[in-house]
């Protein structure tokens, strides 16, 4: 990677409050920053066809293939041919937490706008799951630039809801899916665990490809603090009196217990698994979708 990723540093991301530009950033100058990878230029043009049946309309037959075949060919859209994403984000109030940077929210809505422009910049098909303890929007993958737009809005509108239900919306999700896709999970993962690994090893069981990106604030990881201080859940508002110094290496254990599980797990069944610090830029999310998507189609 080059310099150009000084450009993805996701504090820098956040004062830009057009969300299209942010993703458009962030693709940019990772892309930028590829040179010699052997993905360059993995992006084709898809000319797929299928014969001509009664009832499809004429507009659509390939004259120039007709005149070469003596046969009458229909060019597919790309939503028929092209690979299909959803990406699924949690706005439950655990993702609202911020030790003073972006918080894990705007990280995750930046992470998947950049995803969506990358995933349309590809002439693939992109939808979009917002979630807390209920769907809260839900966009069909489509292909079309208009549908980026919405997509970017519907980012650009997210609030912080409140208690976090992961395994309905991947549920309800696998119960459209009736083509192969790519399932971009962007969670925090702070609840229950095993369901939602369960869940992800069914959608990918069915022949999808799954990719989980486990966001975390770096104090998350780090556990930085020194002072006596009072800790609050977001999701319950259950609170914590004690000193940092007492609790860190019990804290330091069970979350990476917590975090080694997520990882072990997910990877034992075929599910892609990258831990984002939302103190790091976020070409790592983009070099593991782009390796997934090389790969699998």
């Amino acid at each position: 990677m080059t310099e150009s990723l000084n450009f993805l540093d996701p504090n820098v991301l956040a004062g830009l409050a057009n969300l299209e530009l942010r993703a458009r950033v962030v693709v940019e100058g990772f892309l930028a920053g590829l040179h010699k990878s052997p993905h360059k230029g993995f992006s084709v043009e898809f000319n797929d066809y299928r014969h001509y049946q009664r009832g499809d309309d004429m507009r659509h037959i390939d004259w120039k293939l007709y005149a070469r075949t003596d046969k009458f060919y229909i060019k597919q859209y790309e939503d028929e041919t092209n690979v299909r994403c959803v990406i699924l984000l949690d706005t439950s109030a655990s993702m609202a937490y911020s030790s003073g940077g972006i918080s894990k929210l705007n990280y995750g809505i930046t992470l998947a706008s950049a995803l969506a422009y990358f995933v349309m910049r590809q002439r693939d098909a992109v939808g979009l799951i917002t979630f807390d303890d209920k769907v809260r929007d839900y966009l069909p993958a489509k292909c079309r630039q208009p549908h980026l737009m919405r997509i970017l809005r519907a980012l650009a509108q997210v609030e912080s809801g409140m208690k976090t239900d992961v395994v309905k919306p991947l549920s309800d999700l696998a119960a459209t899916l009736t083509k192969k896709s790519i399932v971009v999970l962007i969670t925090d993962m702070l609840d229950d665990e095993e369901r939602i690994i369960n869940t992800l090893q069914n959608i990918r069981g069915m022949g999808n490809d799954v990719l989980t990106f486990q966001i975390m604030d770096d104090a998350e990881l780090k556990f930085p603090f020194n002072e006596a201080s009072e800790f609050i859940d977001m999701e319950n508002n259950e609170s914590y009196i004690t000193s940092p110094a007492t609790i860190r290496k019990a804290y330091l254990e069970n979350l990476n217990e917590f975090l080694s599980y997520c990882k072990k797990k997910c990877q034992s069944s075929g599910v892609d698994y990258c831990l984002m610090n939302t103190a790091e830029p976020l070409d790592k999310a983009l070099s593991s979708y782009m390796s997934k998507r090389a790969k699998s189609f």
